[in-house]
């Protein structure tokens, strides 16, 4: 992410965030007809005790200087949540040479790591990089997902996969509240690896992929980690639902372990192990 890029990410943040805040839940009066929904730039400035004309270039993406505490003063006004304050961080303050390189080897995923998500045989799992490229997966997933083994390495990126196979738009009941899940996601990666120009070549990409993912890209929010209830109706096994638990896995590849939980109370377990069952007996 280039500089003009990172401080157009940081305007455009900022004008959302300033956007969902009613000026009465801050203790300020409703005022007049506003032009715009959520506060203005002058109370935001004034929440956050710094000058109308610092905030209005901050906000434009002037590329101005910023300290880590007049920062936090914003990120209160704005009431931001943790993840929203570190994408705030990484736009606003732009790393040092040489801070956040991106190794460029393939991600490697331990024996020891595989046979544990092996062992979730009835939780779809799958693992993921800082990219969003599947690079593990057991075979509960496969079986409620996609058989990834029969998509290109290079083509298994969760969000290309969520705006191009019609199997996910089939299977999510809600399929505009999935793809925002991971879109989240995928924006707290963006921030935190402001240096690397992959992503914004990914974005470009999708944006000439499917006319829908500009707008939920632009209203997406700041998540490492969103705790969602997912609804599916698959094809052959009906309703089944899903909590859906994020997992980081530590060591020097920034990999993630995104477990599908059966629902407690739910006959999803069940049709899962039928699902499985059935397609075992037929490779019999």
């Amino acid at each position: 992410m280039n500089r003009d890029t990172r401080l157009q990410a940081l305007s455009t943040f900022l004008t959302s965030q300033r956007a969902k805040i009613q000026p009465e839940s801050v203790g300020l009066p409703p005022g007049g007809r506003r032009r715009t929904p959520g506060l203005r730039r002058e109370e935001v400035a004034q929440l956050a005790g710094v000058s109308n004309t610092w905030y209005t270039w901050l906000e434009q993406g002037r590329d101005i200087s910023v300290s880590s505490s007049v920062l936090d003063c914003i990120a209160s006004a704005l009431r931001l949540t943790s993840d929203e304050r570190k994408y705030l961080f990484s736009l606003a303050m732009e790393a040092p040479s040489g801070a956040g390189l991106i190794q460029l080897e393939e991600p490697q995923i331990s024996a020891s790591l595989q046979k544990i998500v092996d062992e979730l045989h009835y939780c779809p799992t799958i693992i993921s990089d800082r990219h969003c490229q599947i690079v593990g997966w057991n075979q509960a997933a496969s079986h409620v997902f996609l058989e990834f083994d029969r998509i290109p390495a290079e083509q298994r990126n969760m969000i290309r996969l969520l705006f191009t196979r019609k199997e996910f738009r089939r299977l999510a009941v809600n399929w505009e509240h999935f793809v925002m899940g991971f879109l989240s996601i995928f924006r707290s990666y963006y921030g935190q690896y402001v240096e690397d120009a992959w992503y914004e070549q990914f974005l470009r990409e999708m944006e000439q992929v499917d006319h829908e993912f500009l707008s939920l890209w632009k209203h997406s929010q700041v998540s490492s980690a969103p705790e969602v209830v997912i609804e599916f109706r698959h094809a052959k096994m009906g309703k089944m639902l899903f909590d859906l638990t994020s997992l980081q896995v530590q060591g020097s590849a920034d990999l993630r372990c995104s477990i599908y939980t059966p629902a407690a109370g739910s006959s999803t377990e069940a049709k899962l192990k039928q699902l499985m069952s059935k397609t075992a007996d037929s490779i019999n």
